[in-house]
């Protein structure tokens, strides 16, 4: 990545004019010369981890992982976010200090983490010196190239509480669509940044009286500065598109300057040594809160040496810096954080990723309903964490939404770990043991050494694509292609007949298990490890390299044990009925089962609705129904591009299809499984009308409806070259 340009600041007539040569990003393919960064978005230091922030942190592990098995230098870094008013907000409700209820929270992730195999090489947190003093530092800088200034701005009050209510402390409507919103965001709606006095009908979490506005001093960054570079930004960065695309929005819209401090003691206080001691103010949480990626990355360079790892060449040279992040904070990390990088001197990121939610059964993963798999659950069952690991990062492209269940896991697992990749190892090794006392004594086939150096090119091409299923898919297709080639080749039957050939053949097999191992290292780094040394090679499987793959493995080995144990039908079962049981005792307004759901929909719905596609309508219809161009302007239809389609279990004519429309992917079901070839959609541009009403079909969401035509289901697209996300005029 290139260093950002100069920055100079021209003072006229009371404005800055401000000169950028801003470099284009790099995009040299992985491994680059420059040293590398991967971080994923902090947790709030304010309760336990589930599956749903697993994925991110798992899906960060194994691209950092990944990135070393190619060659590249690569740390991975993260911390505890412990401020912001969600800590605060907790520990008033404990009665404890908001310092010590964090720093209990931050303990419990760093013991969690490497119980999924997450190998951070730091992991900090934004209160301690290195991030206290590394902020102020960087807002100090913006303050004086002119990029903070100050403004009365309405503030929630509440006057029984007699305190200023900031974010969490206040509740209201979203003024944008309406929904529920809480402080900074609307988190049950648009999901879009709201900035102080924006949410309507605020009410005080303290009181849960009616609050009121009033005037307070704010400091504000100058994002609206940056409009240019963020375009320039965006048009260069890498990672998922939902990452790329969703921020354009919000640049075509006009960017809105932004608020950087609170009312309120826990955080770190504002760099301004002139400021009264009864106004001060804390930087918002989102100043802070990303630093930790550069304090954490720093600390790690002063444990190891800048001669093994230099943070400077990184953050403020051509390192590549990439995030990994939820599909909810993309608009910190693709507007606000690169701005502030920007404006203060720093590197910029290379790629962002973000990832897409978890559904439990299909339904929203709720922490106050206890609808959830918490992580100490998982782990409580006994279940081996490259399992999970597995299912998160193969389930779905990164930034689709994946629907955990306890069948779907334990078919995934059956059926890809146990049943192919477990299986083949296991089968290869025992043979080779018992006949071979190890690896055969032969050349690898021609063959075989082109399927592995395929199955390495498709690793390197899915990494670079930031692609962790592709990597997966990658091994377990190698594993496949193993179990076909020893069943087609059938070595036990060489053995008398013809030894040399029988050699042949489970020398070809060891050299595709010990591949497989290592293409999947960076998923089921644990399972890997056990395979490696199953097969007699010294040291750890994650100092390999991809080269490694096509290196003879050690000629004599022990006998091997099956690294994968199938998950019986009772226990998923069990499984299943205790999840459901806490679920609806949690909630006893819980929504209606997916069968009542099913019904309804069967007898009182018309096809078309159900199906979320549009009927044709007869000549008769076209003729006397008419809406207004304002009304026409009302809908909201945009080209799509169809991610993966699936048909839905029990639903005869329903598929869930995930839909790329440019700012985010939704998931639409529509009733083309029986008129379409699933498997040939995934790719193809379709138009959405987006602001469609959601709706639940056999227990699946569906947010939009695919446009159209005839019985035959012939699905709506563009002529020409319109981009995807582009709304249709």
């Amino acid at each position: 990545m290139g260093r950002k340009g100069t920055i100079s600041a021209i003072e006229t007539g009371g404005f800055y004019a401000r000169e950028r040569n801003v470099t284009s990003m790099s995009h040299d393919e992985f491994p680059t010369d420059e040293p590398a960064v991967v971080t994923c978005g902090l947790p709030y230091a304010n309760g336990d981890l589930h599956i749903g922030h697993l994925r991110g942190y798992i899906g960060a592990d194994a691209f950092n992982r990944a990135l070393e098995t190619l060659g590249q230098e690569s740390i991975y870094v993260c911390g505890s976010d412990m401020h912001g008013t969600p800590v605060a907000v907790n520990a008033e409700q404990q009665g404890v200090d908001p310092e010590d209820f964090a720093l209990d929270w931050h303990e419990q992730y760093e013991e969690t983490f490497p119980k999924f195999n997450v190998d951070f090489d730091n992991y900090g947190h934004t209160h301690d010196e290195t991030n206290t003093q590394l902020t102020r530092e960087i807002v100090r800088t913006l303050d004086d190239e002119g990029y903070i200034y100050e403004k009365e701005i309405q503030v929630a009050y509440d006057p029984e509480a007699d305190q200023y209510l900031p974010d969490r402390y206040v509740e209201g409507t979203c003024p944008y669509c309406g929904a529920k919103a809480r402080g900074d965001e609307c988190d049950e709606g648009c999901q879009r940044h709201l900035e102080p006095g924006e949410v309507e009908d605020p009410t005080s979490t303290i009181t849960g009286n009616a609050a009121e506005y009033r005037e307070r001093t704010h400091k504000f960054f100058e994002v609206s500065e940056f409009t240019d570079f963020l375009t320039e930004f965006l048009d260069g960065l890498e990672g998922t598109s939902n990452a790329r695309n969703q921020p354009r929005q919000w640049i075509e819209d006009g960017l809105q300057d932004w608020c950087i401090t609170r009312d309120m003691d826990w955080g770190i206080d504002y760099p301004d040594d002139e400021t009264d001691d009864e106004d001060d103010l804390v930087l918002y949480v989102w100043v802070d809160a990303p630093i930790e990626y550069i304090s954490s990355t720093k600390q790690y360079s002063e444990r190891v040496g800048t001669d093994e790892y230099d943070w400077e060449q990184v953050w403020k040279g051509d390192g590549e810096i990439m995030h990994v992040i939820g599909r909810d904070i993309i608009q910190h990390h693709a507007i606000f954080w690169p701005a502030m990088l920007e404006g203060a001197g720093y590197n910029k990121p290379r790629g962002i990723a973000a990832t897409g939610f978890i559904t439990i059964n299909g339904k929203g993963l709720s922490t106050s309903r206890n609808r959830a798999i918490w992580a100490k659950e998982y782990l409580d069952e006994g279940f081996h964490p490259d399992l999970l690991r597995y299912y998160l990062t193969t389930t779905g492209g990164l930034q689709q939404d994946v629907d955990f269940s306890w069948d779907a896991f334990q078919e995934k697992v059956n059926g890809e770990l146990v049943g192919t990749v477990g299986n083949f190892w296991y089968r290869s090794l025992l043979f080779a043991y018992r006949n071979f006392e190890g690896t055969p004594e032969a050349d690898v086939s021609e063959e075989v050494k082109a399927r592995i150096e395929d199955a390495i090119a498709d690793v390197r091409e899915s990494v670079n694509d930031y692609s962790m299923r592709g990597v997966g898919q990658a091994a377990t297709g190698l594993a496949q292609f193993g179990n076909e080639y020893i069943q087609r080749n059938e070595p036990w039957k060489l053995t008398d007949d013809d030894p040399e050939e029988a050699a042949q053949v489970i020398r070809d097999c060891v050299q595709i298990a010990k591949a497989v191992g290592v293409l999947i290292e960076p998923i089921t780094p644990d399972k890997a490890q056990a395979l490696w040394t199953q097969i007699g090679e010294d040291g750890e499987i994650a100092d390999a390299r991809l080269e490694h793959a096509l290196e003879a493995p050690p000629r004599t080995f022990d006998e091997p044990g099956e690294l994968f144990e199938k998950i019986e039908d009772e226990r998923v079962e069990a499984l299943t009925a205790k999840l459901e049981e806490r679920v609806e005792a949690a909630s006893d307004d819980d929504e209606e089962s997916d069968a009542d759901a099913a019904e309804t929909e069967s007898d009182d719905t018309d096809a078309s609705e159900s199906e979320g596609m549009t009927d044709t309508d007869d000549l008769e219809a076209l003729a006397e129904d008419r809406i207004g161009f304002d009304d026409f302007q009302e809908l909201d239809i945009r080209v799509g591009r169809i991610e993966s389609a699936e048909g839905i279990e029990g639903a005869d004519d329903l598929a869930r299809l995930e839909v790329d429309i440019g700012f985010e992917t939704r998931q639409v079901v529509a009733g083309i499984k029986q008129l379409h070839d699933l498997d040939e959609l995934p790719g193809e541009k379709c138009v959405l009308l987006a602001n469609m009403e959601k709706a639940e079909l056999f227990g699946v969401e569906s947010n939009g409806m695919i446009l159209a035509a005839g019985e035959e289901a012939d699905l709506l697209t563009t002529h020409g070259d319109a981009d995807v996300g582009e709304k249709i005029k």
